[in-house]
């Protein structure tokens, strides 16, 4: 008996590695199987062998969570009510087992947040409060809000705290903090892809061509770039509502003396003041000065300026102007800057300064295209300007160049392709008719703006 045993084993163990080995050949074909049914987009005959091969072999790939993501999301579309929830439930298990085994391939913010968003979609299937869901979404952001990058999802985790703040369950303080949080988070995210994408139009711009995988990154971080526009857009409205004058000052004059040292709680006072126009209050002009002496930078600088232009200094505030765009050197950051300069100055009428910004703006982050309609606003306010022609016809070509410098923007961001059409048909509206261009005998002929602009333009043939 003694000498059987060890025999018994033997045949035991070599009768689970064959079974195991059966296990893994069927895992093997089983996952071919249900891979090309995915890719055909035939989820519901690749369903039965994806659950075997998930089953059995959990670890042998990471499609069994690519595919299964795609196959469940199918079931939950395409299945009836009573059973969606199960599918929802299992996609939900799903993301933790990728996250088990394949732990470096599975972002913790990223797949936090997807199972929060999911969640969020069927909230009426799940009893789910808005605390619980905000809370959720907060949870995946200060984990890991590195990969917290669904543009959708960033726009729930605030349009829920803005419901908290409505109902009395969050302060004004949390909201706002949660409203920079965030938008923090998608500047970084739009450059992110501005940057990318950059690379890319320097090819074009350049002579080459891109390869097909080069057209596929372009067309999805322009993509990226239009959902954020798009959400940064509807996370503003929501914050408007509720980031009044009335609001922010007596807020930040209670908390003041509390962080007045704090740069970042400084730099969100301001910034939202500004943007809000609450310029007006001395509370806005001490917080300034506070938040140029803790941390001077190109905004503090920016800031400044802003204070001495609307005390008259416009000497000093030039100077400020100045002094903040030298001391950024980041190629994005420092494009967004000349914007921001450009538009004090277009606000001031210093066109021909103006224009110097954007069009370095255009240089450092060629693929945004608002400095273009910024230069066309200042031509088309310059237009009937008895300075840029010698009649009323020549002024009103001003509003051609206009047009012509607004089409631009939309060739290098499809994001603003709806406004530069509604932009251009109300240029080419104003400019002279075509039996004015007949009259005139200027059809085909370059003409020239004069006064600041000092730009030609081809007069159409009518």
């Amino acid at each position: 008996m003694m000498i059987r045993q060890p025999i018994f084993l033997v045949i035991a163990m070599l009768l689970v590695m064959i079974a195991n080995a059966q296990t893994n050949i069927e895992c093997q074909t089983k996952l071919s199987n249900f891979h090309e049914a995915t890719k055909a987009n035939n989820y519901d005959s690749a369903y039965k062998d994806w659950l075997y091969v998930r089953t059995n072999c959990p670890n042998l790939s990471l499609a069994i969570y690519t595919d299964g993501e795609k196959i469940l999301k199918h079931k939950i579309k395409d299945t009836k009510a009573n059973e969606k929830k199960d599918y929802i439930e299992d996609l939900l298990a799903l993301w933790k087992e990728r996250k088990n085994y394949f732990p470096s391939l599975t972002s913790t913010g990223e797949y936090a947040a997807k199972a929060c968003q999911l969640i969020y979609d069927h909230k009426d299937k799940f009893g789910k409060t808005n605390l619980e869901l905000y809370n959720c979404f907060n949870t995946a952001f200060i984990e890991d809000k590195k990969t917290v990058r669904n543009p959708k999802s960033l726009y729930t985790y605030f349009s829920l705290s803005t419901k908290l703040f409505d109902g009395g369950n969050k302060s004004a303080l949390e909201l706002f903090n949660t409203y920079d949080d965030i938008s923090d988070k998608i500047e970084i995210e739009v450059q992110n892809y501005s940057e990318k994408l950059n690379a890319l139009v320097d090819k074009l711009e350049n002579g080459e061509s891109l390869s097909r995988r080069e057209k596929n990154k372009k067309t999805a971080y322009e993509s990226y770039l239009k959902n954020y526009s798009l959400i940064k857009d509807n996370i503003n409205a929501l914050a408007d509502k509720r980031a009044k004058c009335e609001n922010l000052i007596p807020l930040y004059s209670r908390d003041f003396e509390k962080h007045q040292n704090d740069s970042i709680w400084l730099k969100r006072a301001v910034g939202r003041m500004y943007y809000k126009k609450c310029t007006d209050d001395e509370l806005y002009e001490k917080l300034v000065k506070q938040y140029d002496k803790v941390a001077p930078s190109a905004d503090t600088k920016i800031f400044v300026a802003t204070i001495l232009f609307k005390k008259g200094k416009d000497k000093e505030g030039y100077q400020y102007l100045e002094e903040g765009y030298a001391l950024e050197t980041k190629a994005y950051k420092k494009s967004n800057l000349a914007i921001r300069i450009g538009v004090i100055l277009k606000s001031k009428k210093q066109y021909s300064k103006a224009r110097l910004y954007f069009i370095n703006a255009l240089k450092l982050n060629p693929s945004n295209g608002k400095p273009h309609l910024l230069i066309a606003d200042m031509y088309a306010k310059s237009a009937k300007n008895k300075n840029c022609g010698k009649d009323n016809f020549y002024q009103r070509a001003v509003y051609w160049l206009a047009a012509k410098e607004a089409e631009r923007a939309s060739r290098i961001d499809p994001t603003l392709q709806k406004l530069v059409n509604q932009t251009v048909a109300n240029y080419l509206a104003k400019a002279p008719t075509k039996e004015e261009v007949f009259l005139k005998g200027l059809g085909g002929k370059t003409i020239k703006i004069e006064c600041w602009i000092i730009r030609p333009i081809v007069v159409p043939k009518p």
